[in-house]
């Protein structure tokens, strides 16, 4: 070949290797808010890194015809196995929820090789993680400022009603509309026209319903005021392990406490919130789910629910302590019988004093 053409191949080369870096996506921030659309290539791009262990699974739809999809997460057992499940922003205004699953994902994914539970448990269970329910929601959340704040997600009310959306956290059949909701379609907890109205609502009972046996651990992740609720939040109901549930759910705020030093307080939601009925904790209870908690996350009502994302990565880090202490504490008690105790994480403990604020807000 001639000097020129070896010039030739070397440019092209050249050229090739740019194009290669020009190309290459920039390392995806899991400390900054994301928008629907960038949250769904994620999910695309998670379930292509890791191929072997994360399919994408679309389960349902929303209002507005949005596929519903969730991140199933586990090694090839050739066997039916138990799971975990875990939903983030069901509630549109909501954003550290769905910014702390992505950051589950991230976690239990970068250390499955090297941890040793984190790998016996992805060998053991499948986790089944929805970074946003309410998509619908999230999205008109992102619209402009007056939209914001939005809770509900985005279905017409009845007929006769100008106001839109369905708190779906009211909606399932759990207690449905006994206490701690409205019928009034434009309130904010407005319940819906019956149990299970709604298509989001639908997606999750029916994919969980009739699997139900499968899973050990119903967690949905909101906010704000810092708070494992467990079942009921009917006062007069009470779970048949409420006890363990108690315990479980202190030992998980422990846990959190240890990682930056914010209080978590535990128990049910007529105890340290506000009774309510229809939510997916309770539902999942009732479907005989044994270990179902809600986490409210940061903070106790100075920012509400618009947290800087400057404790993005702080809360995430501390509800991640929290959450895998109760994963651990439910994958224990069947795989070995048992007590889990605090994740063998390494962790670093910055203790951190938090203002507390009370909570008026509908959570």
């Amino acid at each position: 070949m001639t000097a020129t053409g070896d010039v030739g191949v070397a440019l092209v080369a050249l050229l090739s290797v740019a194009g290669a870096v020009m190309l290459q996506k920039p390392e995806y921030n899991y400390y900054k808010y994301h928008p629907m659309s960038e949250i769904s290539e994620w999910m695309v791009d998670i379930s292509k890194q890791y191929s072997d262990i994360v399919t994408v699974m679309e389960y349902g739809k929303t209002y507005e015809q949005r596929a519903i999809r969730l991140l199933k997460i586990g090694m090839d057992a050739g066997a039916k196995k138990k799971a975990i499940w875990m939903d983030c922003g069901i509630h549109a205004r909501e954003w550290i929820s769905p910014a702390f699953c992505q950051y589950f994902v991230k976690q239990i994914l970068q250390t499955y090789k090297t941890d040793p539970k984190i790998g016996e448990m992805m060998r053991n269970m499948d986790f089944y993680v929805t970074p946003v329910l309410n998509m619908d929601g999230y999205i008109y959340s992102w619209k402009n400022s007056s939209t914001r704040l939005w809770r509900k997600n985005r279905s017409p009310g009845p007929a006769g009603c100008n106001c839109t959306g369905t708190d779906l956290n009211r909606n399932y059949n759990a207690n449905w509309g006994t206490i701690g909701v409205s019928f009034d379609c434009c309130e904010q907890i407005y319940c819906g026209t019956a149990p299970n109205s709604e298509p989001e609502t639908q997606a999750v009972t029916y994919f969980v319903g009739n699997r139900k046996e499968d899973f050990l651990c119903f967690l949905t992740m909101h906010s704000y005021g810092q708070m494992i609720l467990v079942p009921y939040g009917h006062p007069n109901f009470t779970a048949a392990n409420y006890k363990e549930l108690m315990e479980v759910g202190m030992g998980a705020a422990e846990a959190m406490k240890k990682v930056h030093g914010m209080d978590y307080k535990v128990g049910t939601s007529p105890d340290i919130l506000y009774p309510n009925s229809g939510s997916s904790r309770d539902w999942a209870r009732f479907q005989e789910i044994p270990y179902s908690y809600t986490f409210e996350l940061r903070d106790k009502g100075q920012h509400e629910f618009e947290l800087p994302e400057d404790q993005i990565q702080p809360t995430c880090e501390e509800a991640y302590s929290g959450t895998l202490h109760i994963i651990t504490y439910a994958h224990n008690m069947v795989f070995s019988g048992a007590v889990a105790s605090t994740p063998p994480m390494l962790w670093t403990v910055l203790v951190v004093v938090g203002a507390t604020v009370g909570v008026t807000t509908v959570l």
